[in-house]
């Protein structure tokens, strides 16, 4: 198989990986700030956490293969087993998107589905999307990847969780947002666990 003029350019090219070594710490250093932000954050919520919870867990990956695709991303909260997961991944997987999403299954699931029900006022229209892919591990966003959640569309996400053994809810930020090109993602990091909360907060007592 011969290369094509596009390959031996693409070889030939010094500047593309030079600027990914650049800029691949600087995504570390947000992952960071995420960290730093969610755990003031968290100590002020009570959550309904699966049993062996551990809210110090956390885990920062790097790699090259996500569909081709470089990606970087911090689980924190972090908790997975085979059957139950509960966590929140703030990835940032190149050539697509910046992702925020709460991922759950097993454990609480049921009262998880119910909060998002009960509480759903709280949730929409705050550019929050519930994944319609069977895979946890689906990070599209668009027409049969996604359904944004609006307060038009309670019985539809209802119908959407009815069934389900796990559900993600995620927000996707395009790289060309301002707030990316300020330097306050992780900002809106925070604005995107705020809304997702209700979802995995305890009841409150009356």
């Amino acid at each position: 198989m011969n290369f094509t003029a596009t390959d031996i350019g693409l070889l030939s090219d010094t500047e593309f990986f030079a600027a990914k070594a650049r800029i691949s710490p600087k995504i570390r250093h947000l992952l960071e700030q995420i960290h730093e932000s969610f755990q003031r954050e968290l100590t002020a919520h009570r959550l309904l956490v699966p049993d062996g919870f551990d809210p110090d867990a956390s885990q920062f990956v790097k790699g090259e293969h996500l569909e081709d695709f470089p990606y970087q991303y911090l689980d924190y909260p972090r908790f997975f087993t085979k059957d139950v997961k509960f966590s929140f991944r703030s990835l940032v997987w190149w050539g697509h998107h910046v992702v925020f999403a709460l991922i759950l299954e097993g454990g609480h699931l049921r009262r998880y589905k119910e909060n998002l029900i009960d509480r759903f006022p709280s949730v929409a229209d705050r550019e929050i999307h519930l994944c319609l892919s069977h895979s946890l591990w689906e990070w599209k966003q668009g027409p049969g990847y996604t359904l944004e959640i609006t307060r038009g569309r309670s019985s539809e996400v209802a119908a959407v969780l009815a069934n389900r053994p796990f559900f993600k809810l995620a927000r996707f930020v395009p790289f060309n947002d301002p707030a990316v090109q300020n330097g306050e993602t992780h900002h809106l990091a925070l604005q995107s666990l705020r809304a997702m909360l209700p979802v995995i907060t305890e009841h409150i007592q009356e």
